[in-house]
C-alpha cells in the first residue's frame, strides 16, 4: 500500500503561489473542486484526518461511490502512488500551508499567519515546499 501522509511535516507554499494570505478556493460550475473539498475537511477538523483520508475523500466524492464500495475502492485506490498534499491547489494557488502532526493528521494555515511562520523557523518539524505550477 502507497501513503501520501507525512508525520511532523509542514509543506509551505509553493515558490510561484500568487496568494499572500490563504484563501478559501472557489466554487467551479456551481460544483466543489478537489481544493473546496480538501479546505473544507480539513479546515472544518484540524488534526482530525491524514492526507490519505483527505485525497481519498476527493476521490469518493468524484466517483460517487457508495459506503459499500470505500473499502474496497480504498485499497485499490492506493495499491499505486497517488499524488500527495505538495501537489495539491490549497499549497500551490490558494496560499495555505499544511503541518502534519506525529500521527499524521493535518491542519492548514494561511502563509499570512504567525503559526505558519513558527512552523518554518521550527527545528523539530521537517519543511518541505509545495509543488510549482510552472516548471
Amino acid at each position: 500500500m502507497h501513503t501520501t501522509n507525512y508525520q511532523d511535516t509542514f509543506i509551505a507554499v509553493a515558490d510561484d503561489c500568487p496568494a499572500l494570505n490563504g484563501e478559501v478556493p472557489p466554487m467551479r460550475g456551481g460544483k466543489k473542486s478537489a481544493a473546496n473539498i480538501a479546505f473544507e475537511m480539513i479546515v472544518n477538523h484540524p488534526y482530525k484526518y491524514t492526507s490519505d483520508d483527505v485525497v481519498f475523500q476527493i476521490y469518493t466524492e468524484r466517483n460517487d461511490l457508495t459506503p459499500d464500495e470505500l473499502e474496497k475502492a480504498r485499497q485499490q485506490y492506493f495499491s499505486k502512488g497517488q499524488p500527495c498534499l505538495r501537489a495539491s491547489p490549497l499549497t500551490k494557488r490558494y496560499g495555505w500551508g499544511v503541518h502534519s502532526d506525529a500521527r499524521g493528521r493535518v491542519a492548514l494555515y494561511g502563509r499570512e499567519t504567525p503559526e505558519y511562520e513558527r512552523f518554518l523557523q521550527d527545528e523539530g518539524t521537517k519543511v518541505v515546499k509545495a509543488m510549482k505550477s510552472a516548471r
